[in-house]
């Protein structure tokens, strides 16, 4: 059985985490913790962009660029999208948005995460 991933599971994700507070700006749903934001969902509904630092970035795109990209007005920033279509799973989704929170969260509510089950990397 194929599991479609859909922006509804994005935000029901990002909720999840600690501290998680939903914002429209843009006229788009943005995730925040701590007032910083970690996640934006784009009006297509079919990607979402998470925090990336621009060196991983690279690498990412490199390795699967039908799943990661860059739209040529954020190529400055550090921010990646992610195609919801290539996703592998909701675990996979879980982690690329874990590490883009962890990226945004104060250090000491980035503690309170319980670890990553073995065999699960993060993603960006």
């Amino acid at each position: 059985m194929v599991t479609v991933i859909n922006a509804d599971d994005v935000r029901r994700i990002a909720l999840s985490l600690p501290q998680t507070v939903e914002k429209e700006a843009w006229s788009i749903p943005t995730f925040r913790v701590a007032g910083r934001m970690f996640v934006t969902v784009p009006d297509d509904q079919t990607s979402f962009a998470v925090r990336c630092p621009r060196y991983d970035r690279v690498e990412l795109i490199a390795a699967e660029p039908e799943k990661f990209w860059v739209p040529p007005h954020e190529a400055s920033s550090a921010w990646v999208r992610v195609r919801l279509a290539a996703l592998e799973d909701l675990a996979e989704l879980y982690d690329i948005l874990v590490d883009s929170w962890e990226q945004a969260a104060p250090e000491d509510l980035v503690q309170t995460l319980p670890a990553p089950k073995p065999g699960r990397g993060r993603k960006t």
